[in-house]
């Protein structure tokens, strides 16, 4: 009887080994409607899920999108629980900051810069203390002229620069969406127009920025160990 019951444990730990070894890394890409967008046919998780195929790794990841237009950083550290916590990710990415600035300008609403930098820092503590690894972006553009000319510029360089500083301070992986966008726009912008190239509407992906957001983001994400 001993032996049996020997034999039944050590095979359901070998079963148990497998699964863990089996077992897919689950992502939340947590933010706006860049982002819920970005879970569409054509979005750049989408996209993202491609180019895992293309690498023959589909089995090691699962990509899930939890943005909802018009959210700046309070609405994300609203739905925290229900919409990230409760699907027990092992690494979500933070792609969060335009309508903090943009909705300064539209709706005098908007995010001021110290109340950002708050409750990103608590979510991002929130997600630590569940074990979670955090990934964070900058956010993109509103606008794509090449020169920072565009109306809103130097507060977006504001927030890109504390998100930055923060992901440097606590030591976390961060994929410079802003830095890697300005440097495209530089070499394909000559006539600096305000659209077209990366966005639809100077803040929504088109095709081509879409692309670019999920190479950029999964060539940071794939070393993630």
């Amino acid at each position: 009887m001993k032996k049996w019951i020997s034999l039944l444990l050590f095979f359901t730990s070998i079963l148990l080994m497998s699964f863990a070894f089996n077992k897919k890394k689950k992502v939340v890409f947590f933010g706006d409607s860049i982002t819920q967008m970005g879970a569409d046919k054509g979005g750049y998780i989408r996209l993202m899920e491609d180019l895992i195929q293309s690498e023959n790794i589909s089995n090691e990841f699962e990509l899930v999108g939890a943005g909802i237009g018009g959210n700046k950083v309070t609405d994300l550290f609203l739905r925290l629980e229900k919409d990230v916590l409760s699907k027990q990710p092992d690494i979500v990415v933070i792609y969060v900051g335009i309508n903090d600035v943009w909705h300064k300008r539209m709706f005098g609403t908007g995010t001021d810069y110290n109340k950002f930098a708050e409750f990103y820092d608590i979510i991002v503590k929130k997600l630590q203390a569940a074990n979670i690894q955090v990934m964070v972006c900058t956010p993109t553009v509103i606008g794509e002229r090449n020169d920072n000319s565009n109306e809103l510029d130097g507060e977006l360089n504001m927030y890109s620069n504390w998100v930055r500083k923060y992901a440097q301070k606590n030591q976390l992986p961060i994929v410079d969406l802003r830095a890697v966008f300005q440097q495209y726009l530089i070499a394909n912008n000559p006539s600096n127009e305000e659209k077209g190239l990366l966005t639809t509407d100077r803040v929504h992906l088109n095709a081509k920025g879409n692309l670019l957001v999920a190479q950029t983001i999964w060539k940071a994400l794939k070393v993630i160990k």
